[in-house]
């Protein structure tokens, strides 16, 4: 028989139990009392074999309970961090039921409150969402599911903003080429064409169509010095199909060769 030589409170929800055969173990506190752990407590090797297999389970059940305690979490990232901590396979599944039974791993609640989430602070659309989701270890059904929160009205609304927010940034370019930036982000974030084209119908370009000329001047000005070792017809043609590129319109940049030649003449 073994005896239980001491116990002491260890770090966290843990104590620290010290056995006769020199045994030292770090227990929960169920454990102990579950099985009367107190000084001078006896026990045989089977009983100390079982207290051996719950200090493994119930040890990562707290490391879970103390990673939840800071935001949700999806049922792979439980069984990931288990694993990273070196909890054993059939631990980690038994720790993840527990936790699905008592509601504390809830994918569908997740990717729900993820989901909410994003409409109020994010600039993601559906698409991208999904796939972060997936990432997550989510199912599909569950994705689905957390997505018809995302309705198309809110999704026209993150967009808009996303849109706005962007267009701040766009400087000395051409209302066309701005519309072709801001389609192709919104794109990228996301949100299918149905929702960027309502979203480019809503946006107010006056002020970068105000500054066309001044954005063909510069870009302009780069472009002449940049081919001025071509000679005069193919200087103008490379100046030309840039321009035109960069989404400015014919007679802006007619005019503006034209106000070039003669300067240099």
């Amino acid at each position: 028989m073994l005896t239980v030589v001491k116990v002491s409170q260890g770090r966290g929800p843990f104590y620290k139990v010290e056995f006769s055969n020199g045994e030292k173990l770090r227990l929960s506190e169920d454990t102990v009392v579950r099985h009367r752990l107190l000084k001078g407590q006896e026990l045989d090797e089977k009983t100390l074999d079982e207290i051996k297999q719950e200090s493994k389970e119930d040890m990562g059940f707290q490391l879970a309970l103390n990673y939840l305690s800071y935001q949700l979490r999806t049922e792979k990232e439980i069984r990931t961090y288990l694993k990273d901590n070196e909890i054993e396979s059939i631990d980690r599944h038994k720790i993840v039921e527990r936790l699905k039974e008592l509601n504390l791993v809830n994918d569908l609640v997740y990717g729900e409150s993820y989901i909410r989430t994003q409409m109020r602070l994010g600039d993601k659309g559906p698409r991208v969402l999904q796939q972060k989701l997936k990432q997550k270890g989510l199912q599909d059904n569950d994705i689905q599911q957390a997505l018809y929160l995302y309705e198309a009205d809110e999704q026209f609304n993150v967009a808009l903003h996303t849109a706005k927010k962007a267009l701040r940034k766009f400087h000395h370019s051409s209302q066309r080429e701005v519309q072709q930036k801001l389609q192709q982000l919104l794109m990228t974030k996301g949100f299918n064409s149905d929702i960027s084209k309502s979203v480019l119908a809503e946006i107010d370009f006056s002020e970068i169509e105000e500054q066309e000329n001044d954005a063909l001047d510069l870009q302009g000005e780069k472009l002449w010095r940049k081919n001025q070792r071509f000679e005069p017809a193919k200087r103008r043609q490379k100046v030309k199909q840039s321009l035109y590129q960069k989404g400015f319109q014919l007679d802006q940049i007619d005019a503006f060769i034209r106000g070039k030649e003669e300067a240099d003449e």
